[in-house]
């Protein structure tokens, strides 16, 4: 057995089904041992996208995602998914191929220092220097990848190293690292803290980030709020915590969020922060939930407490386990009219639009594309307006929304629905993107043509970068430059070359019909919307 070997053996030891990817001579030798295992290789068209496609995955699964790439620019063009996924605190194991080990160093063909270049955003990274630290080292991964707050490891692996005969392969039962202990259960002293604030809150509510779904926490969280009364609002990774039309669910918050809930946040006199950053997308002005109030800011990683807001009570550990312990609690929340004022603020405080009828407005076809989804449907947001629109107006019911929020990366929704379809082939996966951001991953037509992975594709097309446009609007008075998205495909002929269905909506006319036909199979299809060039995000 070789290290390559030793690789496979570790995956499957794992129970990793999938790896994406890119194959280059330096990550040759473990291409080479996949095809004596039952792992599946999917071949993406651009390294970037091996990492998104492994990061919708993971978000299903609830497994890392993994992904294997060359050395030089393989490794170099995966950093952008890698640093999607840290941001957003996905857990994938990166699997980057390197030059012989006597040639580190030496600026030799497709050499490039990948664990260096990763540092400020991978939880830990590996360069393998011994085929015997195999095994250990990938257990190690796995465990750093998802547990704690979860995110990218990055395992840097030498040619010689991979095609190194080993010496006896045994893969560790358990990990012990004395440095990585993190905490999972929250302190009972601080737990009866929060307990006794909430008994003298008047204007209790939760903020729920990304982390409530990264720890599978949904279910107790719902609970703990639907017991107590207890108003619950979300950040742009939280959308999902609670289904949109939960009568205790008041919406996301943040610059581009729902004006209701952003009142709700700030005549709020508790607020639970829990699986979120307090970063400025969110909270733009975090002195705002701070001044005459209790924050309680849960969270798996200590250094996110107190990093942009300074918390009334700290809170350490696990969404999951903290949510499960607060509920074992007795306790009463006096929430009944701060409840109907925020029942209130939502209809009267809705955002009214104007939209231009000789086109498709984007925030009716896209609840209408949410109510004709089925209720367990996966959707894909990508960056830009049509992200704005799908956090505003898309419907979850018992399904998943999933977007890039911490960096915004264009082209995610693509590559990431095909990891999510390839991860849970029996539910419906959508991915909407704008005519900018698909055509940043338009090439994994191909993917999904070869592996046949039936995934939906709606680009919103207005012939700009959308959100580029609307802000030099606003902030240089229509004085554009470098937003036009002039000399674009035709996206009916791109289609046909990728053998895809197509369809076209022009404006609202024949909504309903269009939208029927392209959920009624599940089968891969390409639908374009026509949309304003000058509407606006609200």
């Amino acid at each position: 057995m070789n290290g390559a070997d030793a690789i496979i053996k570790c995956l499957e030891a794992e129970d990793v089904k999938m790896v994406f990817g890119y194959p280059g001579v330096a990550i040759c030798p473990f291409y080479n041992s996949i095809l004596e295992s039952e792992i599946r290789t999917i071949l993406i068209r651009t390294e970037q996208n091996a990492a998104h496609a492994a990061s919708g995955l993971a978000r299903i699964t609830g497994k890392p995602g993994v992904c294997a790439v060359t050395s030089g620019p393989g490794a170099t063009n995966v950093i952008t998914g890698i640093a999607t996924a840290f941001a957003d605190s996905i857990p994938l194991v990166v699997i980057t191929g390197q030059v012989n080990s006597e040639l580190l160093g030496s600026d030799v063909f497709q050499e490039a220092d990948i664990t260096g270049a990763v540092e400020s955003f991978v939880k830990y990274s590996y360069l393998v220097k011994n085929v015997n630290d195999i095994p250990r080292i990938f257990k190690e991964a796995f465990h750093i990848a998802n547990t704690g707050r979860k995110g990218p490891v990055l395992i840097d692996i030498p040619i010689d190293i991979q095609n190194a005969a080993i010496s006896r392969f045994t893969y560790p039962d358990t990990v012990n690292m004395r440095t990585y202990k993190p905490t999972v259960k929250g302190h009972a002293v601080q737990i009866k803290k929060v307990i006794k604030e909430l008994e003298k809150a008047k204007r209790p509510i939760i903020c729920a980030g990304g982390g409530v779904l990264l720890s599978e926490a949904e279910e107790e969280l719902r609970a703990f709020a639907s017991n107590h009364q207890i108003p619950v609002v979300s950040t742009m990774m939280g959308i999902g915590v609670m289904p949109t039309r939960h009568p205790m669910y008041f919406g996301m918050v943040g610059n581009n969020g729902k004006a209701y809930a952003n009142r709700a946040m700030n005549e709020a006199d508790l607020i639970i922060m829990v699986g979120a950053r307090v970063a400025d997308r969110a909270i733009s002005q975090p002195d705002l939930i701070t001044k005459g109030k209790v924050l309680v800011h849960i969270d798996v990683d200590p250094a996110e407490i107190g990093k942009n807001a300074g918390p009334t009570i700290p809170l350490v550990g696990d969404a999951k386990h903290i949510f499960r312990d607060l509920d074992k609690e007795e306790f009463t929340c006096n929430s009944a009219e701060w409840l109907e004022a925020l029942k209130s603020y939502r209809e009267t405080m809705a955002p009214k639009r104007n939209p231009n009828p000789d086109y498709v407005d984007p925030a009716v076809f896209i609840t209408k594309l949410s109510e004709k989804m089925q209720d367990d449907a996966i959707y894909v947001a990508d960056v830009g307006q049509n992200q704005i629109w799908s956090c505003g107006y898309h419907i979850v019911k018992d399904g998943r929304f999933l977007t890039s929020g911490g960096m915004g990366t264009m082209g995610y929704s693509i590559p990431a629905a095909m990891g999510a379809k390839l991860a849970a082939p029996d539910k419906q996966v959508v991915a909407v993107c704008g005519d900018g951001s698909f055509q940043m991953s338009m090439m994994e037509l191909a993917t999904i043509r070869q592996h046949d992975v039936p995934v939906k594709i709606i680009v919103l097309k207005n012939n700009y970068l959308g959100m580029v446009r609307e802000y030099q609007h606003y902030t240089y008075k229509d004085h554009y430059s470098v937003v036009d998205l002039s000399g674009s495909p035709d996206l009916e002929k791109l289609a046909t070359a990728y053998d895809l269905d197509f369809l076209r909506l022009e404006n609202m006319e024949k909504c309903d019909e269009v939208i029927d036909a392209f959920l009624k199979e599940d089968k891969s299809m390409l639908l374009e919307c026509l949309v304003d060039p000058m509407d606006l995000v609200k």
